[in-house]
């Protein structure tokens, strides 16, 4: 064993321990979609400058976290999102509409001293602006009595603490006591004692408190309390004929303190704890059944060596959990979808190294076992280098535009591509060498897998097809297949859903079966004629409205309910219109960016003829996965962006392999025709595009199956992209290039690094030479 293989083998080793302490000792951070509970984005008003902005939401986040303190909702968070919105998580609550009404409020309590009032049913007394006095209000009680008051004496502010309590001896039921801060406890004096100088009975005796410019309780002061004496300064009570809910929620307002500034729920998602359950067990059975399979086939492909890759999976699936679980990431719907769409990625790696080794085997028979591993992973190190660095452009891209649950997918998918370098790099790389230092293994080359070329390999070099002889053919029909999707787009149109429209989406689960017509002519008679109705999974009713708000959708709940029974919301999505129109905005600048991000990388990398090329094969799979969402009749909403961004880096991930392979063999054949190179990089690559697209669609198969109405979109997304994509790579980015190449007659690239590698492969830095 190498030095270099030893110190591969202690690393993997100590990464897989600290992953399985990690493992056992912490527990994961679930979003509210696999908890159940409610999510809400609320937006302040605006204010002069972007640092009174960020101060007035500063201070709205503590007002809001004091709220829901006292609310009693356990692990809340609250997060402020860029200079104005706020994100509060509600685990569990799946009524938002208590929530909403105690979060939303501006609460500005105020009291003020009575200066006359009208009877109801007898228009006030007009005055001049100046008897009127600077700040005051003319507002009905809570007999509907219209009272003039007085500026505010006494604010919110100086109130120190709230509570409510229930008075039966003195037949005031509910009530709210109001304890002062000093200061203001000597305002509540002077405030009383003025109100105590006019007769009792008189109205200008009463003290009006004002919450949210309505009068909540304006009580007369007690004819024992002498002019200018007024009431003791340590507090008082509200009544008003309370319910024990109104009045906690009240005190919950006064006690937690006004809002700086009002604020609106611009998004709203509430997710019921079965449907967050189901997704994951959904996605479990998923990631099991998809990785069996993918570890089955790479083993059946590659033998020995493909069942150690598979061992190196398991461990990648250890290593990129702990990496989640330890950095406390939010582990949403999307991101376990990410997370089980990384273990069919994982495997890519590990097939481009054999796939070289193979080479390296076939092309000098007598080449020893372990040496040409050494050359498959030297060779095979650029093309796994610029394909993960394309994923992770794509995944950077869905973290900083993305939004709510789809920057989870970046992060996971990000951690993926990480960890899965890590495991085919090291921890394959490791056991592999060590098995291939065995004579046994070294000797009987149908064991190891490598040492034989296969039957895709044999097969291609015996028929040897000659691909490019025409290659505008190849763009003719890639430039069909675009025509169809586009004409899917104009005929059919985009569905795009509601959190790109705006207005409100959701779920209900009947203990009635009820079809689409009932349910539809039900809401119609209710109120609810605009209302968009159909089946999602396993018989549940969605319901797509326009502008909706909490209590509209309880009325349209209780609809539902007198055909299905008892009806339980599975999943409540609510985006106002300015919000849908920033998310679509920035899907749009997002898949620019990616375009853009993906060019400049390219060009960086490869000719600019490959770059474009590239670009060009990239643009349409994205047109290709709209165009067939838009002729299913499927919803684009932000999974489905997702889903976009993911396709955009696999499809460049295959052009990648495929143009580094062309750069590597014309930098050595300078003289040979780019179209005999462009063929011979194809048909050697081409084992390796099998077998890596089968190991992805192992796993997006048994998502689409097996996970549920929520994941099936996204999977069904990632299917068509990558069986899309790897037809692009090969039949609409090389002819693109070949074409380029052609019209601008550019000279073959002058050998340097890639070339040099190529001939002469780089020595391991650890490995010293030493055998035991």
């Amino acid at each position: 064993m190498t030095r270099a293989t030893t110190v591969r083998a202690v690393l993997a080793a100590a990464v897989l321990l600290v992953s399985v302490f990690i493992t056992l000792t912490m527990s994961p951070r679930l979003g509210l979609d696999l908890q159940g509970g409610t999510r809400m984005v609320l937006q302040a008003e605006d204010s002069a400058t972007v640092e009174a902005n960020r101060e007035t939401t500063d201070r709205t986040l503590e007002v809001l976290r004091q709220r829901i303190d006292s609310l009693g909702v356990a692990e809340p968070v609250l997060t402020r999102s860029g200079e104005d919105r706020i994100i509060v998580e509600l685990p569990d609550v799946q009524d938002p509409r208590q929530a909403a009404a105690v979060i939303g409020r501006t609460a500005q309590l105020s009291l003020h001293a009575v200066q006359g009032a009208t009877p109801p049913g007898t228009e006030p007394e007009s005055k001049p602006e100046s008897e009127t006095g600077s700040g005051r209000l003319t507002l009905p009680d809570e007999q509907g009595t219209q009272l003039d008051l007085g500026p505010a004496r006494l604010s919110g502010a100086g109130v120190k603490d709230a509570t409510a309590s229930f008075e039966a001896q003195q037949a005031a039921g509910w009530t709210v006591k109001l304890d002062f801060h000093k200061d203001a406890g000597k305002d509540w004096t002077r405030l009383t004692g003025e109100a105590a100088c006019h007769p009792a009975g008189d109205e200008r005796r009463r003290v009006a408190i004002v919450l949210d410019e309505k009068v909540i309780s304006s009580p007369q002061v007690d004819p024992s309390v002498g002019c200018q004496a007024g009431l003791p300064s340590g507090g008082t009570q509200i009544t008003g004929s309370f319910t024990a809910k109104e009045a906690r929620d009240l005190a919950l307002l006064i006690k937690g303190g006004a809002l700086p500034v009002p604020v609106e729920i611009v998004e709203q998602r509430t997710v019921g704890p079965t449907l967050g359950a189901a997704a994951i067990d959904a996605s479990a059975q998923a990631a099991l059944i998809g990785a069996a399979a993918t570890a089955l086939f790479i083993t059946f492909v590659y033998r020995l060596f493909g069942a150690l890759a598979a061992v190196a999976l398991a461990a990648y699936g250890v290593i990129s959990y702990a990496a989640l679980v330890g950095l406390g990431v939010t582990l949403t719907l999307p991101g376990l979808a990410g997370f089980v769409l990384a273990i069919g990625m994982a495997v890519d790696a590990n097939v481009l190294v054999f796939e070289r080794a193979r080479e390296e085997c076939q092309d000098r028979p007598t080449r020893s076992l372990r040496s040409a591993l050494t050359t498959g992973f030297q060779k095979a190190f650029s093309a796994v280098a610029d394909s993960n660095i394309t994923t992770l452009l794509a995944a950077g891209l869905l973290f900083f535009l993305g939004s709510g649950p789809v920057k989870g997918f970046g992060v996971t998918l990000a951690i993926g591509v990480v960890a899965s370098m890590f495991s085919a790099l090291v921890i394959a790389r490791a056991l592999t060498e060590i098995a291939a230092g065995s004579r046994f293994v070294s000797d009987y080359r149908g064991v190891n897998g490598i040492a034989r070329p296969g039957s895709v390999r044999t097969w291609l070099t015996r028929k040897d097809p000659q691909l490019f002889r025409k290659p505008v053919r190849w763009l003719v029909v890639s430039a069909a297949l675009v025509a169809v999707a586009v004409a899917g787009i104009v005929v059919r149109g985009i569905d795009l859903g509601v959190e790109f429209t705006g207005g409100r989406l959701v779920e209900y689960s009947t203990s009635r079966p009820v079809d689409v017509e009932t349910a539809r002519s039900t809401l119609a008679d209710a109120g609810f004629g605009d209302a968009e109705v159909t089946t999602a999974g396993d018989g549940d009713i969605s319901v797509r409205t326009g502008k909706l708000d909490n209590d509209g959708e309880h009325a349209l709940r209780e609809a539902l309910a007198t055909e299905g029974g008892e009806t339980t919301k599975v999943r409540d999505e609510l985006i106002g219109p300015s919000l849908g129109d920033e998310l679509r905005r920035n899907a749009l600048i997002a898949l620019g960016v990616a375009v853009f991000v993906q060019l400049a990388y390219l060009a960086m990398r490869f000719r600019w003829t490959f770059a474009v090329a590239s670009v060009v094969g990239m643009v349409h799979d994205v047109v290709i996965v709209v165009g067939a969402f838009a002729w299913l009749g499927r919803p684009v909403d932000g999974i489905f962006l997702a889903a976009l961004l993911t396709v955009i880096g696999y499809s460049v991930n295959d052009s990648v392999v495929v143009f580094d392979r062309v750069r590597e063999l014309w930098a050595g054949n300078r003289k040979t025709p780019l179209a005999t190179i462009a063929r011979r990089a194809v048909l050697q690559t081409v084992p390796r595009t099998v077998n890596t697209g089968m190991g992805a669609l192992f796993i997006l198969v048994a998502l689409a199956v097996l996970g549920g109405d929520s994941l099936a979109d996204f999977a069904l997304a990632l299917l068509i992209g990558i069986v899309v994509g790897t037809w692009s790579s090969v039949f609409t980015a090389v002819p693109g290039a070949l074409v380029l190449e052609r019209r601008t007659g550019a000279p073959p690239p002058v050998p340097g690094k890639a070339s040099r590698r190529a001939r002469a492969p780089r020595r391991d830095p650890l490995d010293n030479g030493a055998r035991v």
